[in-house]
């Protein structure tokens, strides 16, 4: 009885300290899950040039040509994704969908960028910032 509260006292302070880590972590995961801001727009760029941009809120199938191929960008349901494309390996297919500001799904061959944005390029002035 005396070796196992031996045992346990030393390492009480361990199993608080994880304790408190995994609440801690659980805290900011949860935080950022519920306190994302979902996106307006999906904005697509080739080459570093916006070339379109499309309401989240509209389901539509576009197909993109891209500087060396083509991409098939699907919006729906709020979320956007490339379903199909043509280069070699394929990953902006695997990335998935987005829907919150600040994503994209990038095909490096097509020198293609989809990114979900709060507003339209045309809200914004050519103005980033004033200083005094």
């Amino acid at each position: 009885m005396k070796k196992e509260r031996i045992a346990f006292s030393k390492f009480k302070y361990d199993i608080l300290l994880l304790g408190v880590l995994l609440a801690a972590g659980t805290f900011i995961f949860l935080f950022a899950l519920f306190n994302g801001q979902g996106g307006t727009y999906v904005r697509v760029k080739v080459d570093g040039k916006i070339t379109a941009e499309y309401s989240l809120k509209e389901n539509r199938t576009v197909t993109l040509n891209g500087k060396n191929g083509i991409n098939v960008l699907v919006i729906e349901n709020g979320e956007a994704y490339i379903s199909e494309a043509d280069c070699p390996d394929k990953l902006c297919v695997r990335q998935g969908k987005i829907n919150m500001n600040g994503q994209s799904v990038i095909c490096l061959p097509h020198k293609t960028v989809i990114e979900i944005t709060g507003e339209k390029q045309s809200d914004k002035s050519d103005i980033d910032i004033i200083v005094n």
